[in-house]
């Protein structure tokens, strides 16, 4: 291991999460923000959280200016790795030193105030970058005193923008600025690019970071104005659309994008969250196509991520209603159609309790948050193409249990898929099983059942979804965790457990796994 290249790396990277941090600062005051009086206390925590991150990036920059070396495999990999754990940890202080409160329950039942701590900050700002949207915080539009919010606005800007940096990767944005890695950046990028690499990444990787982050910051822009324009203020409206373009699910409101009540902001979502699950590499394909639709009409995965978001919501639209937890059609459908997208997307923004729902609904919703988007999209889950790829393995060998002389190839979409990507794919969802089944084990173990404080609620099924919704960065979970609570409730040890989950659903499980080989980080 290269570790003057690798202290390097992270303190450049360091510097670019401290620099950031800057956008959030004029929020803090009235004029910006649109709050009643100057932040101070938000304001003074940016800025020390700024001088903080400059700092450790400054030092560990100094400490590797001396090297000169090559970004190799086990570079890019420890570069993502702590790359993304140095960036949760800097991304964490404004939390701390800005003295972020939240509610909590007392030994005696009662709701009492409390200033975050440590584990809440990391789960808090992990959640933003990996794009998770799961949060500890309460109360974001006024205090248990009524008097003010106990998450200051510019502090609540920080926690969305980490979502907008983490949706198309803070690697990617490192490479499109920085560029003078030459193949080093393109290991960094397939390690962080969700999904299996895409074919159609530019050969020239920081011309395929720059087009990427165009395409993003483009869309965004779309969005934002058309968010404004609906009725938004211009603070609400860039905090969703950070949310909504990063498949993120962090809001403004306390409920979420039910809050304003607005058929005409959640139809805007649900398409901006349809297109910010599909691979951003057909965008820039059907830009210089002449005939763009074609570009998406040829893609399997695509066709594949449209047909099930809208069988679905089907599906879940025809349960609410015949449920009669909606008693209106029309409205069914919409409401199936905005949460589909959410989970499936992994967005995790809600306008209703879906966790009222029946469990037909309940388990149709548990099953999409495995789903996902498509790969190279800013969502999470295990990727449609990935499901695509593993229907065919068992097709393949199925028939070859009754026809073993038969050599038939694999493809997609034309294309041959070897016997080395068929493996991958086959241990990437037995990694991920074998990861749900643990975390959902320890959860239990570490959460004892007085925890819920004797409300009626499926214990098994509650842990099960909140390991789902974390390492599939989803957000909201079913009972507890659902979309009108939090995971305020757990003990520090369960939020560093699902930290944990969150940046192993994020890197796809590798660039944190190989962290804790003692091999891996023996010289070469």
């Amino acid at each position: 291991m290269n570790w003057f290249l690798l202290c390097r790396m992270l303190g450049m990277l360091g510097v670019l999460v401290g620099g950031s941090m800057v956008f959030s600062l004029p929020w803090a005051f009235p004029a910006c923000g649109e709050a009643e009086t100057f932040e101070a206390a938000g304001f003074w925590g940016l800025l020390t959280a700024i001088g903080c991150s400059l700092a450790v990036g400054g030092g560990l920059s100094y400490i590797g200016r001396h090297d000169s070396g090559t970004i190799l495999r086990k570079e890019a990999l420890a570069i993502v790795g702590l790359g993304w754990l140095l960036a949760g940890c800097l991304g964490s202080l404004p939390f701390l030193f800005s003295g972020v409160q939240r509610a909590a329950i007392a030994s005696d039942g009662h709701e009492i105030i409390v200033t975050v701590g440590v584990a809440d900050a990391l789960f808090e700002s992990v959640s933003g970058f990996t794009t998770t949207g799961a949060s500890v915080l309460t109360d974001l539009e006024a205090g248990a005193t009524g008097m003010r919010p106990l998450v200051p606005r510019c502090i609540l800007f920080w926690r969305s923008f980490t979502h907008w940096l983490g949706g198309m990767g803070i690697i990617v944005l490192f490479v499109a600025i920085l560029g003078q890695l030459g193949a080093g950046g393109k290991a960094l990028l397939r390690r962080e690019v969700p999904g299996p690499m895409s074919s159609t990444v530019r050969p020239r990787v920081q011309e395929a970071a720059m087009v990427m982050w165009a395409i993003y910051v483009a869309i965004s822009g779309l969005l934002a104005l058309l968010l404004a324009m609906e009725g938004m203020s211009v603070f609400d409206a860039l905090c969703h659309t950070f949310g909504t373009m990063a498949t993120g699910g962090f809001s403004t409101h306390n409920a979420s994008v039910g809050g304003f009540g607005s058929v005409v902001i959640e139809s805007t979502i649900v398409i901006f969250m349809i297109v910010a699950g599909t691979n951003f590499s057909l965008f820039h394909l059907a830009v210089s196509d002449r005939q763009p639709l074609k570009t998406f009409r040829q893609d399997p995965e695509f066709c594949v991520y449209l047909f099930l978001l809208l069988s679905a919501s089907v599906f879940l639209g025809l349960s609410i209603f015949l449920d009669q937890q909606v008693d209106d059609l029309f409205e069914a459908v919409r409401i199936s159609l905005f949460q589909t997208t959410s989970i499936m997307t992994t967005t995790g923004f809600a306008t209703a309790d879906f966790g009222q729902w029946s469990d037909f609904s309940q388990g149709l919703l548990l099953l999409l948050m495995f789903v996902g988007g498509c790969a190279g999209s800013t969502g999470g889950g295990l990727k449609v193409i990935r499901f695509i790829l593993f229907a065919k393995i068992v097709r393949l060998e199925v028939e070859q249990a009754f026809r073993p002389n038969v050599v038939r190839p694999l493809r997609l979409a034309g294309t041959p898929i070897d016997k080395a990507q068929r493996h991958q794919v086959v241990v990437y969802f037995c990694l991920v099983l074998l990861i749900c089944v643990i975390s959902w084990m320890l959860l239990l173990v570490i959460e004892p059942g007085d925890a819920w404080h004797g409300e009626e609620s499926n214990r098994l099924l509650d842990t099960a979804s909140a390991v789902a919704a974390t390492l599939n960065n989803i957000g909201p979970g079913l009972g507890v965790f659902g979309p009108e609570r939090n995971y305020a409730m757990l003990a520090a040890q369960s939020k560093l457990l699902l930290t944990v989950l969150m940046l192993l659903g994020r890197l796809e499980l590798f660039a944190i796994l190989v962290l804790f080989v003692p091999s891996f980080w023996r010289s070469r």
